[in-house]
C-alpha cells in the first residue's frame, strides 16, 4: 500500500535523532502492517532499524531481544534452553509467509497489540519485560511486563514518542518446561486461541492465555494446580468481557477451547 500522505522518512543514527512524539508520526520497523492499509493520518515515518540494534543478545540474566529483531531471526535462534522451542512454534502461529518472517519484527508485533499477535503470546508466557525509551528522556526510561504493555486490541501502554527498545526474557523462564496449544476455526485459519503453560525449575506453574482474549492473561500458581483449581482461576481472572469476539471466533467458543487447552497443558506438564 502506498502511503500517499507520508512526505518524510527519518533515519535516526542515535537516540538523540528521534523526533518528539506526534499524532502524525509513526515508528517504522518491519512495516508489514503499516504498509498493509491506508494511514491517512501520517506524514512522517521514523525507521528505527537504522539504529542498528543487535537482534539477539545472550546475557547472564537471560536473552535480550531487540524490538527490531525479525521473527525469522528469533524463530531460528539456536539455544539449549528448553523454552526456546516456543520461538519457532509461535512464529508459525502467525500463519505468515517466509517473506513476512524476514521483515516483520518482534517489537512491531507486540506494539501493534493484535490479540493474535504470537510474539505477544511467547514473550508474555516467558515473563518478558519490555525496556522502553521514554519520550521524556533517558532519565524517564521504564520497564514494563509484556502482559501489562498490551492493554487491548490495537492498544498499548506506550505514550506518544515512547519507543520499545527491547524485550528481556529471564533465564529461569527459558530453563522451564513448556507446552503450547494453538487453535483456529480452520486448519490454516488465524489463531483463535494460543495457550502456553510453563513449569519452572522450582515447580511453579504459569499459564498464559492469549489470542482468545482481548489482551494476554498470565496466571500463576505455586505448584501444578488441580483441574478444578485451574478452571476456577481462569473463571475468576478472565471475565466474560475479556473473551475476544470477531469473525475468527465467538467469545463462548474461545473460552471453551482455551479452557480445554489449559487442561491439556496441565496434564502434559504434570
Amino acid at each position: 500500500m502506498d502511503l500517499g500522505t507520508v512526505d518524510s522518512i527519518l533515519l535516526p543514527g542515535s537516540r538523540s535523532d528521534l523526533p518528539p512524539g506526534r499524532a502524525d508520526t509513526a515508528v517504522l520497523a518491519g512495516g508489514t502492517w503499516l504498509f498493509s492499509e491506508k494511514q491517512d493520518h501520517l506524514s512522517t515515518l521514523v525507521d528505527i532499524t537504522a539504529l542498528g540494534w543487535e537482534p539477539l543478545t545472550v546475557t547472564e540474566a537471560g536473552l535480550e531481544i531487540a524490538a527490531t529483531c525479525t521473527i525469522e531471526t528469533l524463530a531460528r535462534f539456536d539455544s539449549p534452553w528448553p523454552a526456546a522451542a516456543l520461538f519457532p512454534r509461535c512464529a508459525a502461529a502467525l500463519l505468515a509467509s517466509f517473506k513476512i518472517w524476514k521483515t516483520a519484527t518482534v517489537g512491531g508485533n507486540i506494539a501493534l497489540a493484535l490479540p493474535a499477535g504470537a510474539m505477544i503470546s511467547v514473550t508474555a508466557a516467558l515473563d518478558g519485560i519490555g525496556q522502553v525509551w521514554s519520550a521524556d528522556g533517558p532519565e524517564h526510561d521504564y520497564d514494563i511486563a509484556i502482559d501489562d504493555l498490551v492493554t487491548g486490541p490495537h492498544t498499548n501502554a506506550l505514550r506518544a514518542g515512547d519507543v520499545l527498545r527491547s524485550i528481556e526474557i529471564p533465564r529461569y523462564a527459558l530453563e522451564a518446561r513448556t507446552a503450547m496449544r494453538t487453535l483456529a476455526l480452520s486448519p490454516l485459519g488465524r489463531s483463535a486461541a494460543v495457550v502456553i503453560g510453563r513449569v519452572d525449575v522450582g515447580g511453579e506453574f504459569v499459564l498464559t492465555v492469549s489470542a482468545s482474549t482481548v489482551r494476554p492473561f498470565v496466571l500463576r500458581f505455586p505448584a501444578l494446580p488441580t483441574a478444578a483449581e485451574l478452571d476456577d482461576t481462569i473463571a475468576a481472572a478472565i471475565g466474560p468481557e475479556h473473551w475476544y469476539d470477531d469473525p475468527h471466533g465467538a467469545p463462548d467458543w474461545r473460552r471453551h477451547i482455551s479452557c480445554t487447552a489449559a487442561q491439556q497443558i496441565r496434564e502434559e506438564l504434570s
